[in-house]
């Protein structure tokens, strides 16, 4: 599902892109997000904001717009001049996977243009004191919770988002039901599993890693096509048996839709700087974020690829919001 392709470049492999020269820089631009300020996706977007300032634009300006799930940010966007004073952070479910949920989705591709991602990131199955310490792997796990039925529970960010379906499809893909508990965001999720609430919760691996070092949470699977270098000692999903679950999520820029080419080269060619360089990588390393750039093209590749693909996921788990 939703398997990392090489269209996640490197930097270095995006090199040659030259410098955008001639262009007069204005005075403000703004960079939306759909998502609070102290969260994940803020915490790139400012930092990315942080090195456009001067250079992309002399003022640049970071508006949260949350709610929704992320689609205001994207609504936003579209109403937006295509002047290139506008770009969206977004995750890419915002793009590829929301299209399939609500079908009274106020934008549609068109009204975006693929700028390039930045970075990306696994998702994971962590457990709490919830379930015993006997259990250590995701075998056991699921051989807990076909015996404790009552107790058998995964959390996630939200209804309908990707660690959702990662949650579903185990529960599909395994045999053994897992009853789905949603929250608003992972913050209070996460805070559940530490106190037992739920047994078990699917989500970005960033936000296991404070608890893991203290024992406290236990990762018993990645998402990834192979180990995460935050988690070296976690198996992925497919090397448990589990390859439907391999997914990995990217946070992408994007600028409103029928934005002129030169306009598009010019942000993309900011941004790459932008994150070019160690000290960026390191600065989002505590989220469990790698740095993974992509050109307008490729992105735009990953966004109709991840889109086609999502559509055969939402049909077998058979869950919308609105139904």
């Amino acid at each position: 599902m939703l398997q990392r392709r090489q269209l996640l470049s490197t930097a270095a492999a995006l090199g040659a892109w030259p410098l955008w020269a001639g262009a007069q820089t204005p005075e403000t631009a703004r960079m939306l997000t759909g998502f609070p300020p102290g969260g994940t996706v803020d915490a790139v977007a400012r930092r990315v904001a942080d090195k456009l300032r001067g250079t992309y634009a002399k003022v640049m300006l970071v508006e949260n717009k949350p709610g929704a799930g992320g689609r205001l940010a994207v609504e936003e966007l579209k109403r937006s001049p295509a002047d290139g004073t506008t770009l969206l952070l977004t995750p890419a479910a915002m793009v590829t996977l929301y299209p399939h949920l609500y079908s009274k989705l106020a934008y549609g591709l068109a009204d975006v243009t693929p700028v390039s991602a930045v970075t990306s990131v696994v998702f994971g199955l962590a457990i709490g004191p919830g379930v015993p310490d006997s259990v250590k792997t995701l075998t056991d796990f699921l051989a807990w919770a076909k015996a404790n039925p009552g107790k058998a529970s995964y959390g996630s960010p939200g209804a309908g988002s990707p660690p959702h379906y990662v949650g579903a499809l185990l529960d599909k893909e395994s045999g053994v039901a897992l009853n789905h508990v949603p929250y608003r965001g992972t913050v209070p999720g996460v805070q559940d599993l530490l106190g037992g609430q739920v047994a078990s919760f699917s989500g970005p691996i960033g936000d296991y890693l404070p608890h893991v070092k203290t024992g406290r949470l236990r990762v018993l699977a990645t998402s990834g096509p192979k180990r995460s270098r935050f988690l070296p000692d976690v198996p992925t999903f497919t090397e448990q048996g589990f390859k439907a679950l391999e997914q990995v999520e990217w946070y992408g820029f994007f600028l409103p839709g029928k934005t002129a080419p030169d306009l598009v080269q010019r942000a993309a060619a900011a941004i790459r700087a932008a994150m070019s360089g160690p000290e960026m990588a390191d600065s989002l390393a505590p989220y469990g974020l790698e740095v993974a750039i992509t050109s307008p093209a490729e992105l735009a590749r990953a966004v109709h690829d991840e889109h086609a693909a999502w559509a055969p996921v939402v049909k077998r788990v058979g869950f919308t919001p609105e139904s």
